[in-house]
């Protein structure tokens, strides 16, 4: 007592115990808070069968933030001591996939849930590259050691549904409390491993709406050129988690700001610099948002499209300049910009032709006479199209007067169309045209159409911490 006083008098702070991280802090339901309702049926039936097989088994990662914050999980990650072919065994539609890291996919219908097995602490072993990326690592371990291995302590905690128990091995309820974003470890160790988490730290600062922790963003900027040693397909992935979030603007200003978006979307920077470019950009993506927060399908086609759209002008413009006729020269610039990016970003040959399709369609709605916009009408990809132009002409681009014409036509019955082509042939060039009438406004965004197919992911999670 009389020491304590001492070194109260002194101003000599106590040394706090360091904490045992190989014992977690457990939480019961009165304490964590989280509603059951939210569990997926699937995840209790996987936890429910390993547990059965004598295995321990819990939903992980990103699953149980989502849940300490009272939102519903899109996805579902189970971590057990199973290996993956045991795991494998106790499940009909099971599939182990993998190289880096083997991960179970286990089927129920349309829905999939990702089974890992606790990995050990053996990265200093593991193979890596000369920039010590890990480029493979299937060593298995006890649970506290797997919990070492999750990228943020947000993400490292584990939930028994059967019994309703949260186990915490580095904090993790106390940062989401403070509304933290936490790495595990040694940050420049840890973006080594997989710079790959230098995009995710983005991606939860912005989707959360957290502060990232001081010693967490320090190295950020410096270790930025590792992202380029990172397989396209994986920062592809990681980009379209980024710009699907439901958060996406706020995503690429965090990237901005953290010096991030370098070689990944190339003059990206330059663009949102340039009023109608940042216009355009901004629309684009608030409309995704509010797709993706509504529930409703995002197409990753029109999505990059847009982000892209004014590099293909710059180069359109140019080719211009330099003699080519106008379809010929967007062909060309279109090229250039998809030739550069799917070398950056590994963008998938489907998503290739829609963002094509969507930029050769726009010289097109120009043309407004003739059977020339109905021809467009039939084009599969025309309502991607036409929203585009209606983007363009919102941000200014263009005028608004195109779009509404279009608008017009496409909701008019055949007189109505009719007349608009009519109306649109009889005024002379460069007067300006009678406005069609306005209609009520559609609930348009993305570039949907209907279409609402999303791009399935070319690689599995490798930590279970979305």
């Amino acid at each position: 007592m009389i020491k304590k006083f001492i070194r109260k008098m002194l101003g000599v702070k106590e040394k706090q115990p360091v904490r045992d991280l190989t014992e977690p802090i457990i939480l019961g339901a009165a304490e964590h808070g989280i509603d059951s309702k939210l569990l997926s049926s699937n995840a209790i039936r996987v936890t429910q069968t390993l547990q059965e097989a004598g295995f321990k088994a819990f939903v992980v990662g990103g699953a149980v933030r989502d849940l300490l914050l009272s939102v519903k999980p899109k996805d579902f990650d189970i971590a057990t001591d199973a290996t993956p072919e045991q795991v494998k065994r106790l499940f009909r539609r099971a599939f182990i996939i993998g190289k880096r890291f083997q991960i179970v996919h286990v089927m129920f219908g349309s829905d999939l849930l990702e089974v890992t097995t606790f990995r050990g602490a053996g990265e200093s072993s593991a193979p890596k590259d000369e920039h010590g990326r890990v480029l493979r690592d299937n060593n298995f371990g006890p649970q506290h050691e797997d919990a070492m291995r999750r990228d943020f302590t947000i993400n490292a905690m584990y939930y028994d549904p059967a019994t309703q128990v949260v186990l915490d091995y580095h904090g993790g309820i106390a940062d989401i409390r403070d509304k933290t974003l936490r790495i595990i470890g040694q940050p420049e160790a840890r973006y080594r491993e997989d710079p790959v988490r230098l995009l995710r730290v983005v991606r939860f600062a912005a989707r959360l709406g957290f502060t990232i922790e001081p010693h967490t963003r320090e190295p950020i900027p410096v270790m930025a050129p590792l992202i380029n040693n990172v397989p396209a397909a994986r920062v592809f992935d990681e980009m379209l988690k980024l710009l699907m979030s439901g958060h996406a603007l706020a995503c690429l200003q965090q990237l901005r700001k953290e010096g991030l978006h370098h070689g990944l979307l190339p003059l990206l920077d330059v663009v949102l610099e340039q009023p109608i470019g940042m216009k355009f950009v901004t629309l684009a993506l608030e409309s995704t948002d509010n797709r993706v927060k509504a529930g409703k399908g995002v197409s990753p086609g029109f999505l990059f499209a847009s982000l892209l759209w004014h590099q293909v002008v710059e180069k359109w413009t140019a080719y211009r300049a330099a003699g080519e006729s106008p379809i010929p020269a967007l062909h060309l610039a279109a090229d250039d910009v998809l030739d550069s990016q799917t070398e950056k970003l590994a963008l998938q040959r489907k998503i290739g032709s829609d963002m094509r399709d969507i930029w050769s369609m726009q010289p097109r709605f120009e043309r407004r006479n003739g059977k020339a916009p109905y021809k467009l009408l039939e084009h599969p990809r025309f309502r991607a199209g036409y929203d585009f132009l209606l983007l363009r002409c919102e941000s200014g681009e263009i005028e608004m007067e195109i779009g509404e014409w279009w608008t017009a036509f496409y909701e008019g019955d055949a007189v109505e169309r009719e007349t608009l082509l009519t109306t649109a042939v009889a005024a002379p060039a460069g007067a300006k045209r009678k406005r069609p009438p306005r209609r009520a406004p559609r609930n348009r965004a993305s570039g949907e159409g209907g279409d609402t197919a999303t791009t399935t992911s070319t690689t599995g999670s490798t930590s279970g911490d979305e």
